[in-house]
């Protein structure tokens, strides 16, 4: 891709299938340091772990969309698949039953994770991937599903702010599908007489 500026930043952002162990070192290393709060923001687990990170950038059927300074130092990545078996915890055969024209086409797809390096997380470099995203799902008419724990809804905003931009490049329609709510209690003794 065409390098852009943004904010000050040029960057360049090239779709690549399995990446290098030494570039999924440098992306293991970015990956840990951006998500690593979320381990104690959110319930289901949203951090992969190493081996299953390893897994994914090595995954030919994973579209790394990775963002790069003009020193070739990784400042973003998303992944993207329309092979939904690559993702533990969605069920391919929901999007199956409720997409059946788009699976026959195969123009379902997900979004497994964007992350940005702290330093560049108030740039256009997130905004970047995902117009990089909205223009690959376009280009088939697909259907693509993501998922946001509540606390990236509730804090950041990230589902209104996704949709705006959906809406900003394509006639289109977002909707909420699914929901889970987790609980927890806390036991004092027995009931009180």
């Amino acid at each position: 891709m065409p390098e852009r500026t943004l904010d000050g930043l040029s960057i360049t952002i090239d779709v690549e299938g399995a990446l290098d162990p030494d570039v999924v070192e440098r992306f293991h290393a970015l990956y840990a340091e951006t998500f690593a709060p979320m381990a104690t923001r959110a319930v289901a687990r949203q951090v992969l772990h190493r081996e299953e990170f390893v897994e994914e950038m090595s995954d030919p059927r994973v579209m790394k969309y990775v963002a790069r300074d003009p020193a070739g130092d990784v400042v973003g990545l998303t992944t993207l698949t329309r092979d939904l078996e690559t993702v533990p915890w969605i069920s391919p055969e929901y999007f199956a039953a409720h997409y059946p024209e788009h699976t026959a086409r195969n123009a379902v797809f997900y979004l497994g994770f964007t992350l940005v390096a702290p330093r560049h997380q108030r740039t256009h470099v997130f905004q970047s991937m995902i117009e990089q995203i909205i223009a690959r799902v376009l280009e088939d008419r697909g259907v693509c599903g993501w998922d946001v724990c509540a606390y990236n809804e509730e804090v950041l905003g990230f589902s209104t702010m996704i949709g705006e931009l959906l809406h900003s490049h394509a006639d289109c329609t977002v909707e909420q599908v699914d929901a889970q709510t987790y609980s927890v209690v806390e036991m004092h003794g027995p009931p009180p007489a």
